[in-house]
């Protein structure tokens, strides 16, 4: 599997969160405490928000824990989002059209889980796809289909609707083929101003997702810490696992949930519920 993070907020050097945290995501990389492995050598990404209209991406098939440029690079870019991924392939080719996150246009995502017997359902998940869309898939992991039929149902006009009919035609094909709980997913998706997270799988065991308290309440909690002082009240965080060992500053998203985070701060969550897609059987 793999582990990521997603930030939103005030404009921050990607390396604060990236690399200086004690349980970083590059850390994570080498040593998950709450993965299915505990190393995710398999290549990194990271997508951020800048000056052009479409987010820029630095991808890897190196492990993140010995890329000295990725160090260089966070280290210079200073975004208000981004998302950062480190990649423990569950099968298909370790290159780089198959690290996250993945882009269209103005939208990224990326995927921590997988889409179980893909190699039997992908003929018909790929069928499924909008002809105009179908064409910008580079590479050959599950996640990047599962992000290509979401925009293929409306992702760009209702994530969360699009991304319950996604999952929902994955589990209506796959009990056609006769496989067992196929989905097992934490997702983030974003169009650059806000950010949309889901946790879900259908055997309802789904991997680790958290998000970080207030940043007042956190500076209240741990003054100590100076990264705190660069984060604007609307700052929020999405992670696989916490960065530190803080009491109070991490909640668990429940199980089967969807929320997102908006720059005025009026963040939600609600229940996910896949919605069956019969008609395009």
């Amino acid at each position: 599997m793999c582990r990521w993070l997603a930030y939103s907020g005030s404009p921050i050097l990607a390396e604060e969160l990236l690399l200086k945290p004690t349980h970083s995501l590059i850390d994570q990389s080498l040593h998950s405490k709450l993965g299915v492995e505990t190393t995710n050598g398999d290549g990194f990404g990271l997508g951020w928000y800048g000056e052009g209209e479409a987010p820029a991406l630095f991808k890897s098939i190196e492990p993140a824990w010995n890329d000295q440029n990725l160090r260089e690079v966070a280290g210079q870019i200073r975004t208000s989002l981004f998302f950062a991924h480190v990649r423990a392939s569950t099968g298909t080719p370790v290159q780089r059209t198959n690290c996250h996150p993945f882009r269209y246009g103005r939208w990224m995502w990326m995927h921590n889980g997988g889409i179980a017997g893909f190699r039997h359902l992908k003929r018909d998940l790929e069928a499924a796809i909008d002809p105009e869309l179908y064409p910008h898939i580079e590479g050959s992991t599950d996640s990047e289909v599962l992000f290509y039929l979401a925009l293929t149902m409306g992702l760009m006009d209702d994530p969360p609707g699009a991304v319950e009919r996604a999952v929902g035609f994955v589990e209506d094909v796959a009990a056609r083929h006769r496989v067992m709980h196929p989905v097992q997913m934490t997702v983030a998706t974003s169009d650059g101003a806000s950010v949309w997270a889901f946790r879900y799988s259908s055997v309802g065991k789904s991997r680790s997702l958290f998000y970080s308290a207030e940043v007042a309440t956190m500076r209240k909690l741990h003054p100590e810490l100076p990264v705190l002082r660069l984060l604007g009240e609307e700052s929020r965080l999405i992670v696989s696992e916490p960065l530190r060992d803080l009491p109070g500053a991490w909640h668990a998203v429940p199980e089967s949930r969807w929320g997102v985070i908006r720059p005025d701060g009026d963040d939600e969550m609600h229940r996910f519920r896949p919605v069956s897609a019969p008609r395009l059987l």
